[in-house]
């Protein structure tokens, strides 16, 4: 229910605002709308008994908006709590979530082109499929989208130009703690006046039988911004550039119909798309990356999503926000290079490294995991590539982690006395190659002591995740040095007690010390069931997969690497692409399972971007409607 009250208030905010967006904007609207009422019409077996098929370009527009942040919560201390948790992740706990992106300048490339890498890391049931976009004179985009929204998170590239976002992790709202008016408690003070709450009631609907029933939730707003908490005589507010905006879905149609840099930056500066790293290139060269996010001009110091900061004044709350053109960023930097996997803006190319003093204290600080430290290295290690090499470098098998950590880890193991059992899996951890690559030995043994070591056991019962890396690296990360840090084991006789541990427990699970990385790591999508390289970014891969358990014990990939986007800005665009969850989410489609087994192997296959290529690739002609 409590989603019902803030999707009524989203979805008037949208009815509000639907002249305001341009006329374009609103024909896609609309025609996504009847797009989904012809369907709902056509396949009542498919939909839930009861859906609407009279949606319009009104209810398109309040899908994807910045949703009111109420007075859900139990309280405003629980809430505290979350953000305080949320405050405190560092790169190395994100490195599960988010994205990789490439851009390389046509100094590095074997064409002189300019070629662009899109890689972001879902849950495989995400809804992402691929698709070229073609209206006549308007638009001609070939990307990423999401079932359910026409322009939601979009990437990918036109004849001219091409983008890729990667999440950052932004500090866009500030919370303020208001006097509450002690002669009249439904009054706050500010500016040295008494000004009255606003009273909202939201109903929400919901069926009862053959009938319906409804609740009723009260939210408060000020002036300033809206109501989070109301306790110990202090009103508290939240106040965030992006609240009520409505232009998302239009500032990515903008991006994906521009022409050159200038255009797509002019579609960035509607600022509607709130966070994300942003990598771009295109075909006269140009490579570009900005930390996007609308973020507050503070004229305090940032209470980091945890402190309300006191206001008594409309002076002590920020007014505007840090522009568009002064938030960090780069076009051409030396080396010819841009790479990002969802670490603050600092290192995003080793040869123009952001300097932290440049900024306010609501920007992220610096840090560098071992995703982002393999990426650099990766895209740094060939003088010159061609499109294909991009794809195979993207599809690396390597464990930063491992390379890392395995020589600390043998030298505390064989420091110490072995069992016949340690002492034989010590000689399968120093073959290694430290990899993922699918007949591998050793990463499995490796990655199960990473996780149990890193998880401390009872003496780290409680403990931030960010403190236990600390205390399990002898030699933590230093922003001197960012690509070789942290490294060293702070504990070596736990750290080989751990291993001991780990070789009796792989023995259990996979029968013997040595299992081969692709035995146990798989990946199953209808009839294919293939041995599949890739590794969290928590162990530092760079072709990220993330695994379940199967009932047989074999680990099966469920998300991470799905969509990948490889392309070099020829005249016409080239590209590869893999979808590794395939184009649909129906078992019985043949395109439900028909990339799997590519992406198993780490391969991609040719985008066909041009007309002749589509009608050489042409299956069956569709038209909505008919």
């Amino acid at each position: 229910m409590d989603r019902d009250f803030t999707a009524r208030l989203t979805h008037a905010r949208a009815a509000d605002t639907w002249l305001q967006l341009q006329p374009e904007t609103r024909e896609v609207y609309e025609g996504f709308a009847q797009g989904v009422n012809d369907y709902v019409r056509r396949h009542p077996q498919d939909i839930p008994a009861g859906t609407p098929s009279n949606f319009s370009g009104v209810d398109v527009a309040a899908l994807w908006m910045e949703a009111p942040l109420l007075d859900l919560s139990p309280s405003f201390a629980a809430r505290e709590q979350r953000l305080r948790e949320r405050a405190q992740r560092d790169s190395l706990q994100r490195e599960g979530e988010g994205s990789n992106a490439w851009a390389f300048a046509p100094s590095r490339t074997k064409s002189g082109r300019a070629i662009l890498l899109r890689n972001p890391h879902l849950d495989w049931s995400a809804g992402y499929y691929e698709a070229h976009v073609t209206v006549r004179g308007v638009m001609d985009f070939y990307g990423d989208f999401r079932v359910g929204n026409p322009a939601l998170l979009v990437g990918g590239f036109n004849q001219f130009l091409g983008f890729a976002t990667t999440n950052n992790n932004t500090d866009n709202e500030a919370i303020y703690a208001l006097d509450v008016d002690s002669a009249r408690t439904d009054h706050y003070l500010l500016d040295g006046q008494s000004h009255p709450l606003q009273r909202i009631d939201v109903v929400a609907e919901y069926r009862n039988g053959a009938g319906l029933s409804s609740v009723v939730r009260t939210i408060w707003r000020t002036h300033v911004g809206p109501v989070v908490e109301r306790a110990d005589g202090k009103v508290y507010i939240a106040r965030w550039p992006a609240e009520g905006e409505f232009r998302k879905g239009e500032q990515f149609l903008r991006m994906m119909r521009a022409r050159n840099l200038e255009e797509w930056k002019d579609a960035m500066r509607l600022r509607a798309h709130t966070t994300s790293n942003l990598t771009y290139a295109d075909t006269k060269g140009n490579i570009f990356y900005v930390w996007n996010a609308t973020v507050p001009r503070l004229p305090h110091v940032s209470g980091a999503d945890s402190m309300a900061i006191p206001a008594r004044t409309s002076q002590d709350m920020w007014r505007d926000m840090v522009p568009f053109d002064s938030l960090p960023q780069l076009l051409n930097p030396p080396g010819g290079y841009v790479q990002q996997s969802n670490d603050p803006f600092h290192y995003t190319n080793l040869n123009a490294i952001i300097d932290s003093l440049r900024f306010p204290s609501n920007f992220s600080r610096p840090a560098m995991g071992f995703r982002t430290q393999l990426g650099v290295s990766l895209a740094t290690q060939m003088r010159k590539m061609s499109l294909e090499d991009v794809v195979r470098l993207k599809h690396s098998y390597r464990m930063m982690a491992g390379e890392r950590f395995t020589d600390d880890l043998l030298a505390a193991v064989r420091a110490g006395s072995m069992t016949p059992s340690v002492s034989s899996a010590s000689e399968v951890l120093a073959r290694w190659d430290r990899t993922t690559a699918h007949d591998s030995r050793g990463g499995v043994l490796f990655e199960v002591w990473y996780t149990r070591h890193l998880a401390g056991g009872e003496a780290m019962r409680g403990v931030p995740a960010a403190e236990r890396m600390r205390r399990v690296f002898a030699d933590r990360w230093d922003p001197a040095r960012p690509t070789i840090t942290p490294d060293g084991l702070t504990d070596p006789a736990r750290a080989a007690a751990d291993f001991a541990w780990a070789v009796d427990e792989v023995t259990r699970r996979y029968g013997r010390a040595d299992v081969a990385w692709g035995e146990v790591h798989r990946v199953r999508r209808g009839n294919v069931d293939e041995p599949v390289g890739g590794c969290t970014g928590a162990l530092g891969c760079f072709r990220v997969v993330q695994y379940t358990e199967a009932p047989d014990g074999k680990r099966v990939a469920r998300g991470g690497d799905g969509w990948v986007l490889a392309v070099e800005f020829t005249p016409v665009p080239r590209a590869y692409s893999v979808l590794a969850y395939g184009q649909s989410a129906r078992t019985e489609s043949p395109y439900h399972a028909s990339q799997a087994a590519m992406f198993a192997r780490g391969e991609m296959k040719p985008v066909a971007y041009s007309k002749a290529d589509v009608e050489k690739a042409t299956v069956r002609r569709y038209r909505p409607g008919r």
